[in-house]
């Protein structure tokens, strides 16, 4: 089973504020959105660029390069040219750290 892994205080990742972490070798992005934590792989599923460098408009990642957006509470396309949905991983708060797991492969 993946471990779960600090990536940061949560004091410290102020609402609105995202950091890209690794995972398992595995680039993420990790949100505050309005006090709730979500964490998305970073890399659009269109065309495989990482998301990390576009832009957050109200809960929605925008991909730099094409355009398409996701849903960052969900990981759901919201506009093509992507159709796939990106992987959200689990995140918790523990002792007032943010923690993240990628669960895909226990």
């Amino acid at each position: 089973m993946s471990e779960w892994l600090e990536v940061a205080k949560a004091d410290d990742l102020k609402p609105g504020d995202h950091i890209v972490v690794d995972i398992d070798d595995v680039s993420v992005m990790v949100f505050n959105l309005d006090g709730e934590f979500y964490a998305l792989e970073n890399v659009c599923t269109h065309d495989g660029s990482e998301l990390s460098g576009g832009w957050v408009v109200g809960d929605q990642i925008e991909c730099p390069f094409h355009g398409a957006r996701f849903c960052i509470r969900t990981g759901e396309v919201k506009a093509p040219p992507a159709y796939e949905p990106v992987e959200k991983l689990p995140v918790r708060v523990r002792n007032g750290m943010v923690e993240v797991r990628d669960d895909r492969w226990d």
